[in-house]
């Protein structure tokens, strides 16, 4: 390991501990950007949770953001929204049910239980300058359809209804699931979707417009509802390529994420706004600048790089790394929770690097400086953790100072809390040195 860089690492990190004051040098770097994007290693690590809600709850208070953003549906989080701005006695962790989709421990755990109360309560007492939630993510097809026709019943009792569903009826055969519509599609059993999705997206945003004028919805209801046929048209495409391979899915699906972020902006924007302000929590494969990562050999990229190409310096995004613990991940898709422990990061990775120094809990502004090697091996879980194929699985190579503009180090994690445990996360996973470890 290279004693240079651990000692530049040393010299320029600030130890995290527990106190307010922990992220003073992270928000000096921050300033007045617009976009401040928290990244994660994991979908399942408690410390990288509190973490990005700490430094939030710092940029909401002290540098007036707007709006928390996540790699979520839109239709769900937006439950979130109407919580966080209501008056009733509903509980967060019943609003957080609506996240039922895998993986759902990703939203619906202990942290963001304590995050979704202290956005209600924050609202409560900021009635002037409230916060809001939002989702960014595309895969709520179905559910979006269902809150447009819905919508539409609400303000048109049948004609624009009617209307809706005979535009969406397309997709009915396939609600068990949505990628057999882009396999029917692929085998020419059906045509695409596409043109009657377009022409219902622009009939709404005309019907939107009179009944603006009339008084029959507010802006945010005519916003919400667009926004969720603006999911529809970005889902279909985004099924469909699955099998035809027309567009690159990775690509489909950030786009779509920050397409939703300037929708946003706008959104704000027509409500007297002028630079709107917007924090993004998503995975670190999609906040840290695809440019930097193998990601961009192969012709992806994420929003991360297209915040940075927008906004430049406005856009900010901090990165999270851990070097061993446990996680809250399953073992294939659709499979059940588990308290998995985590490997010890492999030699030749930033990981490694950072454990060297010794330090345990850390954040490092990198600003592109020479802090730390240009090439080296950097870790990723998502919602699945294989340590079996962990180097093929989980690993690949990164410029971490111009992937992240700061990053925070956790030298050893836990597993993030379900709401819900099964079996399997309560009893662990046995780790690899039992029984001589014990």
């Amino acid at each position: 390991m290279d004693q240079t860089s651990i000692d530049m690492i040393r010299l320029e990190a600030v130890e995290l501990k527990n106190f307010p004051s922990d992220y003073d040098s992270l928000l000096d770097y921050i300033g007045d950007a617009q976009i401040v994007l928290l990244g994660e290693a994991s979908h399942g690590t408690h410390e990288f949770y509190e973490k990005r809600a700490h430094i939030t709850q710092r940029l909401i208070t002290e540098k007036n953001f707007n709006a928390v953003t996540i790699e979520g549906d839109w239709p769900d989080a937006y439950q979130i929204n109407k919580y966080i701005h209501a008056t009733g006695h509903t509980k967060a962790a019943e609003t957080l049910a609506v996240f039922d989709r895998f993986p759902t421990w990703m939203w619906r755990n202990v942290p963001m239980l304590e995050s979704i109360e202290w956005l209600k309560n924050y609202n409560q007492t900021n009635l002037s300058t409230p916060i809001d939630f939002y989702g960014l993510d595309i895969y709520s097809l179905y559910r979006s359809i269902d809150e447009i026709v819905r919508y539409l019943e609400k303000i048109d009792l049948q004609a624009a209804a009617v209307q809706a569903k005979q535009n969406y009826s397309c997709f009915d055969h396939y609600k068990q699931d949505p990628q057999l519509y882009s396999y029917a599609v692929f085998t020419h059993v059906i045509k695409s979707c596409a043109p009657e999705i377009i022409e219902q997206l622009r009939r709404l945003q005309e019907q939107n417009f009179d009944w603006l004028e009339q008084g029959k919805v507010s802006s945010e209801e005519a916003f919400y509802s667009e926004q969720n046929a603006r999911v529809v048209k970005n889902a279909e495409q985004y099924y469909r390529s699955l099998f035809t391979h027309e567009e690159n899915t990775w690509n489909l699906r950030d786009s779509h994420m920050f397409e939703t972020v300037n929708m946003l902006i706008k959104h704000y924007q027509l409500k007297g706004i002028e630079t709107p302000k917007i924090i993004i929590w998503a995975h670190n494969s999609h906040v840290g600048n695809a440019q930097a990562t193998q990601m961009s050999a192969r012709g992806e990229y994420n929003i991360g790089q297209l915040a940075k190409e927008q906004f430049g310096k406005k856009a900010v995004s901090v990165g999270f790394t851990t070097y061993e613990g446990t996680v809250s991940a399953a073992h294939d898709w659709h499979a059940p929770v588990e308290r998995k422990v985590v490997r010890k990061a492999l030699p030749e990775s930033y990981e490694a690097l950072f454990h060297a120094t010794g330090l345990s809990n850390f954040l490092l502004i990198l600003n592109n400086k020479k802090i730390v090697p240009e090439k080296l091996l950097e870790r990723a879980i998502g919602v699945i953790y294989r340590p079996e194929t962990e180097r093929a699985s989980h690993y690949f190579y990164a410029n971490l100072a111009e992937q992240f503009d700061a990053v925070i180090h956790c030298d050893k994690t836990r597993a993030v809390e379900p709401l819900e445990k099964t079996t399997l996360w309560v009893q662990g996973e046995v780790p690899e040195t039992y029984p001589s470890g014990l």
